[in-house]
């Protein structure tokens, strides 16, 4: 019997040390996968995007920790090197290895690229990660109540863009990415869906400029807004009907984060403008990246799952208030972005 229980054991160690190398492989070979396309000159074709929600926020907290010290960890930086180590895939918190890196660069010991630098991938998920949140922190200025009841301005390093969701109007959602949609042909939900009430205030994530704003049959009243590096296009899209859009907003205008951009509704899935003919009021809003324009022009596009990042902008919720007795709601507190200064110069 003990013979017998031995040899089990010696079956299951061998099994278990055989699942640890097939486990090995897998990580590796969708690492491969990956960027298996991206070729030295070339630009990324794909990213899959699957970053938590407890990563983005953990390595915020490091970057913001460290600003303004003797060595500030960047959090791009650090996702990246994270991504690299762990074949793209950023599940949890990453507490240890957070703490770890961290520990070892303010020490003095090591630097986030010297630390990469024998990481095959890194590279590719600084350029993909920069591409995804290179302007989302930063300095700003941004209206505050003083003690004395007064508005003032004050100046801040840290999220720079904020929930589409304006603040004081609840949502539901959920990760819809690549389910299934058929209306006008059999196609993956490349967005986010954000269930709420009709009117409810949609906010700028990021400043840019409006590039597309108007009717489009399958997302109703939609608005479009690159940034101003060029590298990323939101997409805002089932606006209500008969007042979809804020005062005076349209195609080329210039827009700062957290302005009030539009209204929630559920319009689309029409040829005929201003129908809703979408069942469940909710805004769907998709993050395209754009490395080539040409590639773009051509229909390969980049779509990336923002459910994390949506939870991750809930930390910055723009309050908004409403004008008079009219339709129309405007954000409460002004904001300087130097991104919207610069852009304005140079045009």
């Amino acid at each position: 019997m003990i013979r017998y229980i031995q040899k089990r054991k010696h079956i299951l160690l061998i099994l278990l040390l055989a699942f640890g190398v097939c486990f090995s492989f897998f990580v590796h070979n969708k690492a491969e996968k990956t960027v298996e396309t991206l070729a030295e000159g070339e630009t990324i074709k794909w990213l899959d995007f699957n970053v938590s929600y407890e990563a983005l926020c953990n390595a915020y907290d490091v970057d913001i920790s460290t600003y303004k010290e003797d060595i500030h960890i960047d959090w791009v930086e650090l996702l990246a090197y994270l991504a690299a180590k762990n074949g793209g895939e950023l599940k949890g918190g990453m507490e240890s290895e957070i703490e770890k890196i961290t520990e070892q660069v303010k020490s003095g010991d090591t630097t986030i690229a010297e630390a990469a630098k024998d990481l095959k991938y890194y590279d590719y998920y600084y350029q993909a990660y920069s591409a995804v949140l290179g302007n989302y922190v930063g300095e700003y200025k941004i209206q505050t109540v003083g003690e004395d009841g007064k508005t003032v301005w004050e100046s801040r390093y840290g999220l720079k863009v904020f929930s589409p969701i304006a603040k004081g109007f609840e949502y539901n959602d959920y990760d819809d990415f690549g389910t299934s949609r058929s209306y006008g042909y059999s196609r993956p939900h490349l967005g986010h869906d954000m269930m709420g009430q009709t009117g409810t205030p949609i906010i700028a994530i990021e400043s840019g400029v409006v590039e597309a704003i108007g009717w489009n049959q399958y997302g109703g009243w939609r608005i479009g807004i690159r940034s101003f590096d060029n590298k990323r296009y939101y997409y805002y899209a089932h606006l209500r009907q008969n007042y979809p859009y804020a005062e005076g907003l349209e195609e080329g205008s210039v827009v700062t984060a957290g302005d009030v951009i539009g209204y929630m509704g559920h319009t689309g899935y029409s040829t005929e403008e201003n129908v809703n003919n979408i069942k469940v009021t909710h805004l769907h809003v998709g993050i395209e990246l754009i490395f080539d324009e040409k590639r773009r022009e051509e229909g390969k596009e980049i779509w990336i799952d923002c459910y994390q990042l949506a939870r991750f902008l809930y930390k910055n919720r723009s309050e908004v208030e409403k004008v008079g007795d009219t339709k129309e709601w405007k954000r409460k507190y002004e904001m300087v972005d130097t991104e919207v200064e610069n852009y304005q110069k140079r045009e």
